[in-house]
């Protein structure tokens, strides 16, 4: 009586397993990773910092509905054409909120555009602001800040910071370097956080952005659009990068990492072995001579002595690389005193009888070649 068999399962029934398992979790980085990125690198194109129509804890929404409400007419555009296509007088305020997306060409733009604006207002840091409005050294502010100065627009407010970057330094500095004012109509904010939906609450925060904005009664909100820039701007490339961008490598790098990891310790360290054998330089023309005696190929063997040793002899004697085998022989006779036959019968191609024969030869033209190299 026989009763069922257990099945083995051996070593080279497992690795497909095993294998099975790498690809699902390969699969699952991509799918993991890709699906990061479009998350990342999603929106409705308005969840821009201290954008108008961003309703999130960055965006400016709340903002500029107060100022709707309040019978400021705003109006968002986006991109520079659509500011160029705007226009701008004496009872319109232009305000752009994120600097950082102005390079030099889109600046210096934005500059001719409102020369007739009533107020210009620029909320944010850049590389092209900062060059254009130089105020010093940058410092890091917290905490409830009075104006201390004599704007008498915001003279009597007091804002709550949290972190926000303002300068040691600059014309029309208050709120200790959270805004400078270096004209009767331009100021600069170079930190929009009072603007921020979920910090304008705080202290004084909604009344600077009121006042700040609503100073005519018509606002153009501008949305700088880092396409814009051209090649030639100071950091025009880092805008355009997508912002899933730098998230998107490091996970890549974080799983290369981990599969090098996985894979070394399933392979075990790197071992170093010593070759067995030594290669003798030799080794090669033994062979050959080996291979030459195996097909017993006799004058083949002694052409090839023969050409070698006749070669020699013509660069010893300062011979023409062309010289044939007469000219060498003549020569070799003439520098030993040697008769031509004798010589000509050694360094001449002429049939070998047995392998007796062919050691004979390689021996005598050896001889011949120390000879000649003697005199």
């Amino acid at each position: 009586m026989t009763g069922p068999v257990a099945p083995v399962l051996t070593r080279a029934q497992g690795r497909p397993a095993r294998g099975r398992r790498s690809t699902v979790l390969i699969v699952l980085v991509v799918v993991v990773g890709s699906a990061l990125a479009v998350w990342l690198g999603g929106g409705s194109g308005h969840d821009g910092p201290l954008d108008p129509r961003n309703p999130g804890p960055a965006g400016a929404e709340a903002t500029a509905r107060v100022l709707a409400d309040r019978g400021v007419a705003v109006d968002v555009v986006r991109g520079q054409d659509a500011l160029l296509d705007t226009e701008v007088d004496a009872r319109t305020t232009v305000v752009v909120t994120d600097a950082g997306d102005l390079g030099t060409s889109t600046l210096r733009t934005l500059e001719r555009h409102t020369r007739t604006a009533g107020t210009v207002v620029v909320v944010g840091d850049g590389t092209a602001v900062s060059t254009r409005f130089p105020a010093g050294r940058t410092v890091e502010r917290s905490g409830a800040l009075d104006a201390d100065c004599t704007d008498r627009l915001v003279a009597d407010l007091r804002v709550q910071a949290d972190h926000d970057v303002g300068f040691a330094g600059g014309p029309g500095r208050c709120f200790a370097g959270l805004l400078l004012s270096p004209g009767a109509r331009t100021h600069w904010l170079p930190a929009g956080g009072p603007l921020r939906n979920d910090r304008v609450l705080d202290g004084d925060n909604a009344a600077l952005g009121l006042r700040l904005l609503g100073q005519q009664p018509r606002l153009v909100w501008y949305v700088a659009d880092p396409a814009d820039e051209r090649a030639d701007d100071a950091g025009a490339l880092a805008p355009l990068l997508p912002d899933w961008l730098l998230p998107g490598l490091c996970l890549l790098g974080a799983a290369g990492v981990a599969l090098l990891l996985w894979q070394g310790r399933r392979l075990g360290p790197l071992a170093r072995e010593p070759l067995p054998v030594v290669v003798r330089a030799a080794e090669t023309t033994e062979s050959r001579g080996r291979l030459y005696r195996r097909a017993r190929d006799r004058d083949h063997a002694a052409r090839v002595l023969r050409a070698a040793t006749r070669r020699r002899l013509a660069h010893r004697l300062a011979l023409p690389a062309g010289a044939g085998p007469d000219a060498v022989s003549a020569t070799v006779a003439d520098t030993l005193g040697r008769p031509r036959d004798t010589v000509a019968a050694l360094v001449e191609d002429q049939p070998v009888r047995t392998d007796t024969d062919l050691a004979t030869l390689g021996r005598d033209l050896l001889r011949l070649e120390e000879e000649v190299h003697d005199r």
